[in-house]
Parts: structure tokens; C-alpha cells; sequence
């Protein structure tokens, strides 16, 4: 393929992925993937060209742009080898006409921006929300450990106690040591929140909203695969793929629950005032992801937002109805807004007053409210926001 014809192959998915995020469908990583499955003539290096050119115009916009070719004038805009490439060739993209819309700039929609803004994120640390993230890595304590563990290329020690860093892109997948589960991917702020969770061998430890797993594995080989460790979730389909991650980690006598919406004691009854640590990983914006997915700031909207910080405050609840006298909950979300952090976390305190708030000892973070807060600009991270709290023992 051209640059030209690159170019234009990157405004017809952007088009995709446009009319994706408005009606909140399939995210731009499938929609990419989907195209480059059906379309075998792009070659390796076509593939990267044109997935490097959809997410360099998708960081350039704020709002949702008019349409791709909006979008790849706004990137043209930043970058000075864009615009000679709409060069009208054939399969290119047709030249600039005078006085074409281009899409608005910016970190992410007005109203996110005002969001941000009062959550005490602004200027180069809302910037920084879009900057390509690094690729992290967790050593399995259960097979290896970070100083002896081989891996084909150097690797950079994170401030997470097992993390290792490596350049974005690195095909990790392929390497020995992933196949062995010596290795896992894992973001060092997502790393941090399990160690927050200080899950202990001997220990009952609930992952309330489990996902995929990758905090779970985390937990399990904080506990050396000793105590009795509960994943749970109320989608099947990402609580399936634990399974597999967890023999190749090693990782044994997790147990997967799957969870009914609205009724999630009722899987849980057993454990209920059971539990040693409850890790609420809780649905949220996003917000501190957008390194990795920067159209999710496309697909929220302020409905959606009050959906989730019910949702959070919910979860919270049944963590407190699972957690023992002297047990712990630890609260994360993937979020820089104090609605889903700060102040969830103090709501969550107000309502149950036989929670007190735990201090953190993190390597990573400052302090945002009764909890701690990573972000990409001073700490190289995901935005995360981490808080604890223990239930009050009754006096003897």
C-alpha cells in the first residue's frame, strides 16, 4: 500500500470507529482487527502503519469528531507529513479542499474536561492522559522471580516489587517466558492496587468483580497459592478466560463464581462477614485508561457516568456485607474523577460507620482524599484511584 493509500484506509475505520462510539458499539481495537482479518493484502507493515495513523488521529481529537477524514485533518494539522498525502491518487485520500471541517482538538470532550478539572486534573497531567503507554509486565512469584527471570530483551525494573517495563509493542506473547506463565501483562498502577490489597497466604480473599483475572492472578501468587481465593463476575465471558490464564500461571484452588446482576449475596451468601480482604475493582469511566483506549472518551457521557457511580456505590455495599470484623476492603477504580474515587470512597464510609479508613504505603501516588491517587504524568502509570478501609473489631 501508498502512505497515500494508508492514509485513506485510516479515514474509512475511523469512520468506523466514529459511528462505533456514538451508538457504544464494538470498541476500535475489534473494529481494526476485524479489518485487517477480511483484508490480507496489508501487509505487516501496512497493518502497523494504518493502526499507528487511526490512534495518532484519535488522540488528536477532543470531542467526537464529524468523521475520519475530520479526524486525520485534525492530525494533519499536528503533523506536517499528513496533509501531502491527500494527494488524490489512486485509492489516497482526495486533496484538502480550502475551508474543510476539521475536528476540534483537545483532551476529551468540554464537559469531561470541566470534570477533570474539578477532581484537580489540568494541564500537562490531563495531557498526559494521551501519551502512549508503556508495556508492563508482573513476574509470577509462583514460577519466577524479577531478578533472575530470562526474557529476550532487557527489561527496566518498575517501582511495583515484581514489575518490569519494556517499550510499547513488544510481542511479549511470543516469548518463552509468557508461555511458561513466568510472566503476565500488567499495568504497575494495576499492580499497586493488588498490592494495596495486601492478601496474605492463609487468607480468604474475594475479587469481587474479577473480569479477565489479571488482579486475581496477582492476588494468588501474593498468597503462594495458600488460603482460599474467590473470583467473581457478572460476565461469563471474561471470568471464562481466567481458567486458562490461571494453569498457565500456576495459580491453583481459584474459585470462579458468576454473579446475577442485583443479586450477587446470593452466590456470595457463604462468605458473607467471611471474608479477610474483598478487592473491588469496581466498573468505571475509564478515565485513567485513555493511554491505551483514548476513544473511551468518545463513549462516555453523563448518563452513562451516573449509571456507573451507582454501580460502584452498590458494589461497595456487598463488600461490606462479605468482609469479617478486621478484614479489609480495598476500593479501585481506573479513574481520575473524585466522583468514582475520593468521593465514592468517603460516601462509602459515611454509610457504614463500622468502616474506618486504612492508610496506604504505595511506592507510587499522592494522597487524594482518604485514599491514593497514580496518574500518567508524575508516576508513569494508569490513573488509578486506591483507598482501604477495615471493618472496626467489636471490643471484646
Amino acid at each position: 500500500m501508498t502512505p497515500a493509500a494508508r492514509v485513506q484506509t485510516a479515514i474509512e475505520l475511523l469512520d468506523r470507529i466514529v459511528e462505533a462510539a456514538r451508538a457504544k458499539a464494538a470498541p476500535a481495537d475489534r473494529i481494526l482487527a476485524e479489518w485487517f482479518r477480511n483484508n490480507r493484502f496489508a501487509g505487516s507493515k501496512d497493518r502497523r502503519a494504518i493502526r499507528e495513523l487511526v490512534y495518532a488521529a484519535i488522540r488528536a481529537c477532543g470531542p467526537v469528531p464529524a468523521s475520519g477524514r475530520a479526524a486525520m485533518l485534525r492530525l494533519a494539522e499536528t503533523d506536517p507529513a499528513i496533509a501531502p498525502l491527500f494527494d488524490g491518487s489512486n485509492y489516497g485520500a482526495a486533496p484538502i479542499a480550502e475551508g474543510e471541517p476539521v475536528a476540534e482538538g483537545g483532551v476529551a470532550p468540554s464537559w469531561l474536561i470541566a470534570r477533570l478539572a474539578a477532581s484537580g486534573v489540568e494541564g500537562g497531567e490531563a495531557e498526559a492522559l494521551l501519551d502512549r503507554a508503556p508495556l508492563d509486565l508482573r513476574v509470577n512469584t509462583l514460577k519466577a522471580e524479577r531478578a533472575t527471570v530470562t526474557l529476550p530483551e532487557p527489561a527496566e525494573p518498575t517501582a511495583a516489587p515484581h514489575g518490569l517495563r519494556l517499550a510499547t509493542g513488544t510481542p511479549v506473547e511470543q516469548w518463552p517466558a509468557f508461555r511458561a506463565g513466568e510472566i503476565e501483562v500488567q499495568d504497575t498502577g494495576s499492580q499497586l492496587a493488588c498490592l494495596a490489597a495486601g492478601a496474605q497466604p492463609g487468607e480468604t480473599v474475594i475479587d469481587l468483580c474479577a473480569g479477565g483475572g489479571g488482579k486475581t492472578l496477582a492476588l494468588a501468587a501474593a498468597m503462594d497459592n495458600q488460603g482460599r481465593l474467590i473470583a467473581s463476575d457478572t460476565d461469563r465471558n471474561r471470568l471464562s478466560r481466567l481458567a486458562p490464564r490461571a494453569d498457565r500461571a500456576g495459580a491453583a484452588d481459584i474459585a470462579t463464581i458468576l454473579l446475577n446482576p442485583q443479586r450477587e449475596m446470593e452466590a456470595l451468601a457463604e462468605f458473607a462477614g467471611q471474608a479477610d480482604a474483598v478487592l473491588v475493582d469496581a466498573p468505571c469511566s475509564g478515565t485513567g485508561t485513555w493511554r491505551r483506549n483514548p476513544e473511551a472518551r468518545w463513549r462516555l457521557d453523563e448518563q452513562e457516568l451516573s449509571r456507573l457511580t451507582t454501580l460502584q456505590a452498590y458494589l461497595l455495599d456487598v463488600a461490606a456485607q462479605l468482609v469479617k470484623p478486621g478484614g479489609r476492603i480495598v476500593y479501585v477504580t481506573c479513574s481520575l474523577l473524585d466522583e468514582e474515587g475520593a468521593g465514592q470512597f468517603d460516601a462509602l464510609l459515611a454509610r457504614h460507620p463500622d468502616l474506618q479508613p486504612r492508610a496506604l504505603a504505595l511506592p507510587l501516588g499522592r494522597p487524594r482524599g482518604q485514599g491514593i491517587r497514580l496518574s500518567p504524568a508524575p508516576d508513569s502509570t494508569d490513573g488509578f484511584f486506591i483507598a482501604c478501609a477495615a471493618r472496626v473489631q467489636a471490643a471484646a
